[in-house]
């Protein structure tokens, strides 16, 4: 079994290494095209979530809202919601029928469920930061919504990166299954390789090799922002400081 591995290893490279970056240009493209609408979503949610409501009840009926979409989506695997769409509510449109059809529907039904759990990542952010600072903003004639986008949301977001960042490792490793609805992602991409020679074992090991490289590389992505993050913030605690000193002088 073990027989010339690295020998068969790099001859499958050489002669599929078009159907591999193909697949993983596909992989690719929904984990970080499902990761912006995460974003993009879960903020939205989550700022529903942590504004006040007071008597208003649109925001109640917002409210409501995302609490089942978050709920349902966050109980029912993803491989559900890849069916249930694919087979369930867009069987009958065009989509499902063409290639760029099932790949926006893969990124729609990743990006759905991702922007459930970053909402709750965001939302924790959020009401982590301390009130005094939207108390601050609104004493200085902000609104509240500006207060929030200015103030609020910049110091939550530096505290959710680790947290964004664990995410999108999760939804590369995740897209493995867009190959239920015939998306031919890398990990598809490699079943037909192993359809073809029959070699499980090589092709397999190259498939897990390409998930482990591309987390190694987002991994130190995100370290690197961490660190950029973590040092812009040491320089304004330095400079109020300094800023404190010479005012006490």
């Amino acid at each position: 079994m073990w027989d010339n591995f690295f020998e068969k290893f790099g001859t499958v490279i050489t002669k599929y290494h078009m159907q591999l970056l193909s697949g993983l240009g596909n992989t690719l493209i929904i984990a970080l095209s499902a990761f912006l609408i995460g974003v993009l979503l879960g903020t939205l949610i989550a700022v529903i979530k942590v504004v006040p409501k007071y008597n208003n009840w649109f925001l109640k009926i917002l409210d409501r809202i995302c609490d089942v979409y978050v709920t349902i989506v966050r109980g029912t695997p993803i491989v559900v919601q890849l069916l249930l769409m694919y087979f369930g509510l867009l069987a009958q449109s065009a989509l499902t029928h063409s290639t760029g059809g099932t790949l926006f529907i893969a990124i729609l039904v990743f990006g759905l469920n991702s922007a459930a759990y970053q909402s709750e990542f965001i939302r924790g952010s959020l009401l982590s930061i301390d009130k005094g600072q939207m108390e601050a903003g609104r004493a200085l004639g902000m609104s509240y919504s500006a207060t929030m986008m200015r103030v609020v949301i910049p110091q939550a977001a530096k505290n959710v990166v680790p947290t964004m960042g664990n995410e999108l490792i999760t939804l590369l490793k995740d897209t493995s299954v867009a190959g239920y609805i015939t998306v031919i992602d890398v990990t598809f991409a490699v079943q037909r390789i192993v359809a073809r020679n029959y070699m499980a074992l090589v092709d397999y090991m190259i498939l897990a090799v390409i998930y482990l490289v591309i987390v190694l590389i987002v991994t130190v992505i995100l370290k690197l922002i961490e660190k950029r993050l973590r040092k812009s913030e040491n320089n304004v605690i330095v400079r109020k400081g300094l800023f404190s000193k010479r005012g006490a002088k």
